[in-house]
Formats: C-alpha cells, sequence, structure tokens
C-alpha cells in the first residue's frame, strides 16, 4: 500500500512516499523508518526497493525526494547539501507524527550510500530516531575530500573563484554525477567495475529514472569537501546502530566507511557483510536486496 505525503519544509515542501503494510486492520500504531537514499537518486529508485520491501515484513517506511531534487520544491535546481538532506530527514519526521496510526516513538532511520552518513548525522541530533539502519554506507566529505588530484584547499581556490564568475555572469554550473554511457566512460578511461556498474544501474532502464538528472550543482561541492557525517558520533549518536557491508571491495570506500563507523559508534549491534555483492549491487539484485532487507526488519522489529 502506497500513500503520497507532502512534507512542509520551511517555505518549500518535500514530496514523500510512505509505504504500508498491507495489513492494518490490527489497528496498532506502526513502527516506521525513514529512508536517506544516495546521492543523485529519487524516491521511485533505491529507497522504493527498500522501503517496499520493509511494509512487506510490517514495518511502514517513508522514501522522499530531497529538497532541490526530484518531485520536491527548493530552487536551484540539483543542490546536494548534506547538511539540507540532514534537515530533510528530520522534517520527514515532523511529518510523520501527524499521519495517522504512526507511533512517534518508534522511528528508524535507514541510510543507503551517502544517505548512510546523512541519516547517521542527523541522527545524532536528533533523538527522535531511536534506531539507525544502514546499507553501504558513505561519508560523502570523505570521499569528495578523497577525489581532489591537487588538495582539498586548491580545490576550495578554483570553487570560490567559479563562485565568484557565477555570480558575475547569472549562470550557475553542474557536473555530472557519472558519466552518462558507457561509452563516455570507456572514453574517459573509466572502465572499472563500479562505475560501470553505477551507470549500469543509474542510466540505464534497469534503474534510471527521468527525473534522476545525473547533474550536481557545483556550488553545493564545498559544502561536501567540508563535511564529516561522523563528527561526534562516538558520544552523541547512542542509538542502536546497525552496518550492512558490500563483501566485494571496490573504490567506492563504503566498506572501510561502513567499518569506521562501526568502530565510532557508542552502541553498534549488527554488522553484515555480504559475501559477493558489490556496492552498487545492493541498489537492486534481489538476492542481496533481501538478504539486506531480512537483516533490516529484524534490526527493526527489536529495536523499535
Amino acid at each position: 500500500m502506497l500513500q503520497h505525503l507532502t512534507i512542509p519544509r520551511g517555505p518549500i515542501e518535500l514530496a514523500a512516499d510512505l509505504h504500508l503494510p498491507g495489513d492494518l486492520d490490527s489497528g496498532a500504531p506502526l513502527r516506521t523508518v525513514v529512508l536517506s537514499t544516495p546521492g543523485s537518486s529519487v524516491k521511485e529508485q533505491i529507497g522504493a526497493n527498500y522501503a517496499s520491501r520493509l511494509a512487506a515484513r510490517g514495518i511502514a517506511a517513508l522514501v522522499f525526494d530531497p529538497a532541490h531534487q526530484g518531485q520536491s520544491g527548493g530552487e536551484p535546481r540539483d543542490l546536494e547539501d548534506p547538511y539540507r538532506r540532514g534537515e530533510d530527514i528530520s522534517y520527514a519526521i515532523d511529518a510523520l507524527t501527524t499521519v495517522p496510526g504512526i507511533d512517534p516513538h518508534r522511528v528508524g532511520v535507514l541510510g543507503i550510500c551517502a544517505g548512510g552518513g546523512y541519516a547517521v548525522h542527523t541522527a545524532r541530533t536528533d533523538h527522535r530516531i531511536k534506531a539507525v539502519g544502514t546499507v553501504v554506507p558513505s561519508d560523502m566529505g570523505a570521499s569528495f575530500r578523497g577525489f581532489q588530484p591537487d588538495g582539498v584547499v586548491a580545490a576550495l581556490g578554483t570553487m570560490a573563484e567559479a563562485r565568484i564568475e557565477e555570480t558575475r555572469t547569472g549562470e550557475l554550473t553542474r557536473e555530472k554525477w557519472l558519466p552518462d554511457t558507457l561509452e563516455e566512460a570507456t572514453a574517459a578511461g573509466l572502465t572499472d567495475i563500479d562505475t560501470t556498474q553505477a551507470i549500469t544501474y543509474y542510466r540505464t532502464e534497469r534503474g534510471g529514472h527521468e527525473r534522476s538528472t545525473n547533474r550536481r550543482l557545483s556550488r553545493g561541492d564545498s559544502l561536501l569537501l567540508g563535511y564529516d557525517a561522523y563528527h561526534l558520533v562516538d558520544q552523541l549518536m547512542t542509538q542502536p546502530l546497525q552496518v550492512i557491508l558490500a563483501g566485494r571491495l571496490g573504490n567506492t570506500g563504503s566498506y572501510e566507511s561502513g567499518m569506521r563507523l562501526w568502530k565510532l559508534a557508542p552502541n553498534p549491534v549488527d554488522l553484515m557483510v555480504i559475501d559477493g555483492a558489490g556496492h552498487y549491487e545492493m541498489y537492486d539484485v534481489p538476492e542481496y536486496v533481501d538478504a539486506a532487507v531480512e537483516r533490516l526488519a529484524s534490526f527493526y522489529h527489536d529495536h523499535l
């Protein structure tokens, strides 16, 4: 069962889908999980794959488009602001408290890829969140800092000059998250399995969606470079934590990020490594997603 929601977020609204268990006859208030999804994705993609499966296991699951992306409001478009991504989660929880049948004291989060870092960062200080689940979690700040060939300070200097030019001309620039095609990736020398699988998911009929633009507003990159998703986790994020990782290590860094989170967290309760799975295969390959959701559902049933 799917219910479309509009989430007030200051002057704009977020578009969301609430996946509900099919049997609502018991009348008991529902435990609910808010999903925080990968960068560049929309609610109909990875989030829906996990939310629908959680609902089938008796757990309501809310997935939304971030501000400035998908069907949600916010200008300029395609902004990936890690701080706003975290605030989106809290606004989603606000909205859930007004939905009949939802228990506001049994709300958890599920963060996937970049959304894992955003979920963790939010849970540190929003203790309405009672349990934190993650799948291939990534700290986008650490990832972006690692991709700067001339160093972070040089990159920030270049971004500063670019923003001066944008302000002067009024023309905003955007970057691609990924090459748009496998041919484009090959021409750029990007033939590793993770890039190939990311393109195969996001940029083909397999997982692509018309509102997933594969574009990122350039001026948001300086925010990502200064972001630390796990700052103060060791002191503030006392909720039970679950970490699910892909067993095939690649160049995404999510395995290393997840293990770092596991070691930092004050209350880690469940760690799962899915043998044979790659990072992007955790998005939609039924064998791997089903295994992850079975473990997630058990975690949420125990801790919500």
